[in-house]
C-alpha cells in the first residue's frame, strides 16, 4: 500500500498471484476516480494521509475499528473480487466478511477432495500434528493423536506458566461462563477466541471452506478451529500467560490486555500470513502433494 498513485495497470490479478492483506483502521474507504482510497487522520496503525489501495493485487482488505466504507468502494471491491473483512484491533475479532468470489475454486476443490476421502484426510490431520509437535508423527489413528496433544498441551501450560513466573493449577474451562476461571485460564480463553479471529480472516482470505475441518469435525468452523490450533503451543499460550504477567500490575480488564498483546503479536509475526502458508501446504496448493509419511 501505497501514498498517492500506485499505477497498477492489469485489470485482473489471479487470486494465486495476489499478495495477501491490506489492514486499514480509523478512516474512509472511498472511491475517487476509479481509484479505492482510503483517507485517515491517524491514530491507528497509519499514519495521517490519503492512500490508494491496491485492490487488484491483494486477497482481502481488513478494516478495523473507526473506520466506514462507501457503496462505492464495495461494488468495486466485488468487481475485482477482493475481500472486505470487518475486524478488531489487529484481527483479534472476525465480524463479518462479504463473499470472497475467488476467481479459482482450487482451495475448496481440493479440500473437498481431501476431506471426502478417509486416508487423505488423516494425512492431513496427521501433517497438522506434526506441524502442531514439531516433529513427524507415526501414527495413523486419530485418538491417539489426540491423547498425545493433551499430554503436550498440559506440559505446555506448566512450561509457560513458569516461564512468565504465573502460578498454575490447572486447566479449567466451563462453557457456560468462560470467564468463571481464575485469571490464567480466563486468559487461554480469550487468547483462543483471538487466534481463531484471525484463523477465521485466513480461511477467508484463501476462500478455504469453513465447514470442512480434518481434526475438527461438529462445529460450523470447524477448519477456522484447525487451523487456530496449530499456534497453540506457543503463539496462544504466549499471548495468554504473557497477557497475565501485564494484569498483575492491575488497571486494565484481562479480556483487553489478552486483545492489545494479541493483536502487537500477529503483526510482529506474520500470524495470518503464516496461517495461509500452512493452508497452501495442508491442501497442496503449492504445487506438491507431499504427504505425512
Amino acid at each position: 500500500m501505497l501514498s498517492g498513485r500506485l499505477g497498477l495497470e492489469k485489470a485482473r490479478i489471479p487470486h494465486a498471484d495476489r499478495h495477501g492483506l491490506v489492514w486499514l483502521d480509523r478512516g474512509r474507504l472511498e472511491v475517487e476516480d476509479g481509484c479505492l482510497r482510503f483517507v485517515t487522520a491517524g491514530g491507528g496503525e497509519l499514519a495521517a494521509g490519503d492512500y490508494q489501495i491496491p485492490h487488484q493485487g491483494v486477497s482481502i482488505v481488513l478494516l478495523g475499528p473507526g473506520s466506514s466504507v462507501t457503496h462505492d468502494a464495495l461494488r468495486l471491491l466485488a468487481r475485482h473480487g477482493c475481500g472486505l473483512a470487518a475486524i478488531g484491533d489487529g484481527a483479534v475479532r472476525f465480524y463479518t466478511a462479504p463473499p470472497l468470489l475467488p476467481d479459482s475454486s482450487a482451495a475448496a476443490r481440493s479440500q473437498a477432495t481431501l476431506w471426502a476421502d478417509p486416508a487423505s484426510r488423516m494425512e492431513v490431520a496427521r501433517a497438522m500434528f506434526a506441524i502442531r509437535f514439531g516433529e513427524i508423527v507415526r501414527s495413523r489413528d486419530i485418538d491417539v493423536l489426540r491423547g498425545r496433544e493433551g499430554a503436550r498441551i498440559k506440559e505446555s501450560y506448566r512450561l509457560a506458566a513458569e516461564r512468565y513466573g504465573v502460578t498454575w493449577r490447572g486447566r479449567s474451562y466451563d462453557r457456560a461462563n468462560p470467564e468463571s476461571g481464575d485469571l490464567p485460564n480466563q486468559a487461554i480463553n480469550h487468547a483462543a477466541t483471538t487466534m481463531t479471529a484471525a484463523a477465521s480472516v485466513a480461511v477467508a482470505a484463501l476462500a478455504a471452506i469453513p465447514q470442512l475441518g480434518f481434526i475438527h469435525e461438529d462445529s460450523g468452523q470447524s477448519f477456522v478451529l484447525d487451523i487456530a490450533d496449530l499456534y497453540r503451543h506457543d503463539l496462544t499460550l504466549e499471548i495468554a500467560f504473557g497477557a497475565v504477567k501485564e494484569a498483575q500490575s492491575g488497571g486494565v480488564s484481562i479480556d483487553r490486555i489478552v486483545r492489545r498483546r494479541a493483536a502487537r503479536l500477529f503483526r510482529q509475526k506474520a500470524v495470518i500470513p503464516s496461517m495461509i502458508d500452512h493452508m497452501k501446504i495442508l491442501l497442496r496448493l503449492d504445487g506438491t502433494a507431499e504427504e505425512a509419511k
